[in-house]
């Protein structure tokens, strides 16, 4: 069997390239959860426009008295949307930095792998739930179907939390302090929004790792 002429990719690497550039099948679900993101950002931006107005109206109307917790729970469920919302984005720019191209953004975050993302996402969710839990406690209409309320999301935060500390430091070898500065000031000094994998990254990741294997550091260390 002859072999292919020199400087002509061979149909294996032909095919490998191709598969390689599916990668860009992402920027669908990029676009759509950036939108739905951006939508919530929005949504989240009408309700605490919504309720600062009825909040004040009622206030110059019938006085102080007149909030009796509800304008907490309007606020809380503001919070609650926008919260939402950084998880949409958290993934959009997530996969986005994952498989199109690397962003200082998500490495000043903290997103180096799908592991660093899922990390985050189930951080934010655990707030979310926090936040849902408040809404309810400070309504106090039902308490009984509060407390149980409270055992489902004491039980679906446990086992986040729980997933947490399983996964802890599985994280990327480059999430390490002193590139997560350098691009913070990339970012938001130079406005330098794609990142740039510099050698030295890639020697110092493969330094952790070594490190990892033998155990002379700890799994987690330097993921700050």
């Amino acid at each position: 069997m002859s072999s292919p002429p020199s400087g002509e990719p061979s149909k294996r690497e032909w095919f490998s390239e191709v598969i390689g550039r599916t990668r860009f099948v992402v920027l669908i679900a990029v676009v759509a959860v950036l939108l739905v993101s951006f939508s919530l950002f929005l949504q989240g931006t009408l309700l605490a426009l919504d309720a600062i107005w009825n909040s004040w109206r009622d206030i110059w109307r019938e006085g102080l008295a007149a909030q009796q917790g509800d304008l907490a729970v309007e606020f809380l469920e503001v919070v609650s949307t926008m919260l939402k919302a950084v998880v949409f984005y958290l993934i959009g720019v997530g996969l986005y930095s994952l498989f199109i191209t690397p962003l200082n953004l998500t490495s000043a975050l903290g997103v180096e792998s799908l592991a660093d993302l899922e990390q985050k996402v189930v951080s934010v969710i655990i707030v979310i739930l926090g936040v849902t839990f408040l809404e309810h406690f400070v309504r106090w209409e039902k308490p009984l179907d509060t407390l149980y309320f409270a055992g489902a999301l004491a039980l679906a935060g446990g086992a986040l939390v729980f997933f947490q500390r399983v996964h802890r430091g599985t994280g990327g070898d480059l999430q390490q302090p002193e590139a997560k500065l350098r691009a913070r000031q990339d970012l938001f000094e130079n406005e330098h929004e794609q990142r740039h994998i510099e050698e030295r990254d890639v020697e110092q990741a493969k330094q952790v790792t070594q490190a990892k294997a033998a155990g002379t550091v700890d799994a987690d260390e330097g993921s700050g």
